[in-house]
């Protein structure tokens, strides 16, 4: 079978400050950087993404590979137009150059807006589609948070999302979509497929698979296909999009439309159900660092903060200060906290050197007006050079280059600074600038959730803070203008188009919740 392989992935956070041009698409941002051709049959061999599953699949089926192109960059607003046009074309040519093929497989997001496009990933299928012809079966592996479109699951013969969060699955999923294409190609039956939009967004902290109900739901999908389903997916979906597609869907294939039918709505039963559980809220900072200086005086491990309100994974800027003056304010012994980034004071730690003693500058953004830069006086205690191999099961693998990075000591407080953005997933991030996580009292990490597949297992407790960051916790907090309208904005709470969402909040009592 000949078949052509191609990925383009973004999350896009329409409210986020800065855009993904072609450089992000080039460097990576935490993913492989663009590779293009025979290259990628080896960078992507081993590492944690859905073309690597495929890649598998296929030497393992024998088919004829024609890898095009390949590109990821971090979360963040808008893809520009010619960051789009450039891709998206050069994928379609290489297709079309490819000559006679049996199937396409796509490695995707599900959630890419450009400037220009709602829907990035549909209208990719559709202008594949259009050079390919309707014969040739397009199969394609999505993030769970997929915003998935009617046009989108239309376009291709076979889809499957994720199912873990935080997303150690990745190369499976690819490898169960690139089987999925294979018994297309060889049976040239394809199934039936059936979707179905839900009620409710779910803040991304709280979507994990590693707690209720996410567990559950997900697990869920496996009694769905042992019923008769060939592929069962449920897409939480990425909230931080102005988007009429934005919000939780679930698409099924199977045999027959009848089957499909039922799959998809098991899941959408199951998923209404779980609203009351998924209604859960964060402390502010200084409440949360506060709770985590209690917890740390008895705890056997580190305990964990997290920073989602700018979380890189989810188009924060992974610069924003409000946690590092919270641990600051209270005095925090034994704390540590990255990725800061900011190539100005790494690049300031370098001239000075290992021992030095100043003032910084540290952190902000000029797009943010609640991420003023930190005016502090700071010890230089290590010095990197930002490369590193990230082993955990989220990166699985991946080798990153963070460019100059430096820990800087603030009283008890250490802050690991970096010149580039990835988000804080693996613990030898904090490694690189000499930081051994295991040994901390407190560990704050610029994540919503994907610092779990590394951390969790030394840590004593987890805890979500609200700090300053463009990247609600709740996403009622944001100001839609596009959505579907009914979309219940949070769990239980206000629909889009309620006069406003924050005063339908006012009274609830704020949840301090620990996930253990």
């Amino acid at each position: 079978m000949r078949v052509a392989l191609a990925g383009f992935l973004h999350e896009t956070n329409t409210f986020a400050p800065t855009p993904a041009d072609g450089e992000a698409f080039r460097h990576g941002g935490g993913y492989i950087p663009m590779t293009r051709g025979a290259a990628l049959l080896s960078a992507a061999r081993g590492v944690n993404l859905g073309i690597s599953g495929a890649l598998a699949v296929a030497e393992a089926r024998g088919w004829d590979r024609v890898p095009v192109l390949w590109t990821g960059a971090i979360p963040s607003a808008h893809v520009t137009r010619a960051a789009y046009e450039e891709i998206a074309g050069e994928i379609v040519d290489g297709i079309a150059r490819a000559g006679r093929l049996d199937g396409v497989f796509l490695d995707l997001h599900g959630a890419m807006v450009a400037e220009h496009l709602d829907d990035g990933e549909g209208e990719l299928v559709r202008r594949i589609r259009a050079v390919v012809g309707p014969q040739v079966p397009i199969a394609a592996a999505l993030d769970l948070h997929g915003n998935i479109s009617e046009s989108f699951v239309a376009g291709v013969d076979a889809l499957v999302g994720f199912r873990t969060y935080p997303h150690v699955d990745m190369a499976d999923t690819g490898a169960r979509a690139a089987e999925l294409l294979h018994a297309i190609m060889t049976s040239g039956v394809r199934p039936a497929k059936a979707m179905r939009r839900m009620s409710y967004l779910v803040p991304i902290p709280f979507q994990s698979t590693m707690m209720a109900p996410g567990d559950a739901l997900y697990a869920d999908l496996d009694a769905v296909e042992a019923a008769g389903a060939q592929s069962a997916s449920l897409f939480m979906g990425f909230p931080a999009a102005d988007i009429p597609d934005c919000g939780p869907v679930a698409v099924a294939l199977a045999p027959t439309q009848a089957e499909a039918e039922r799959a998809v709505e098991r899941i959408a039963t199951a998923y209404e159900a779980a609203e009351p559980r998924f209604a859960t809220r964060a402390p502010e900072a200084d409440d949360a660092v506060a709770q985590a200086i209690r917890l740390a005086r008895q705890a056997d491990g580190p305990v964990v903060i997290a920073d989602p309100q700018d979380n890189p994974g989810a188009g924060g800027v992974s610069a924003t200060t409000g946690l590092l003056r919270a641990l600051i304010a209270a005095d925090a012994q034994g704390a540590a906290i990255g990725l800061i980034v900011d190539p100005r004071a790494a690049r300031r730690a370098h001239e000075l050197g290992v021992g030095a003693r100043a003032r910084f500058s540290l952190g902000g953004h000029p797009d943010l007006a609640d991420a003023p830069p930190l005016e502090v006086e700071a010890s230089v205690e290590h010095l990197a050079d930002g490369r590193l191999h990230a082993t955990g099961p989220y990166y699985g693998g991946t080798r990153l280059d963070l460019g100059p990075s430096a820990c800087l000591r603030i009283g008890g407080v250490r802050v690991a600074v970096a010149s580039r953005i990835a988000q804080m997933a693996d613990r030898e991030m904090f490694r690189m600038v000499g930081i051994e996580p295991e040994a901390q009292a407190i560990l704050a990490v610029k994540s919503a959730t994907h610092f779990r597949a590394d951390f969790a297992p030394v840590a004593a407790h987890i805890l979500v803070a609200r700090a300053p960051g463009p990247v609600p916790v709740d996403p009622a907090d944001l100001a839609f203008t596009r959505l579907r309208p009914g979309l219940r904005l949070s769990p239980l709470g206000p629909a889009f188009g309620d006069a406003r969402a924050a005063p339908a909040r006012t009274g609830r009592d704020p949840v301090v919740a620990i996930q253990d």
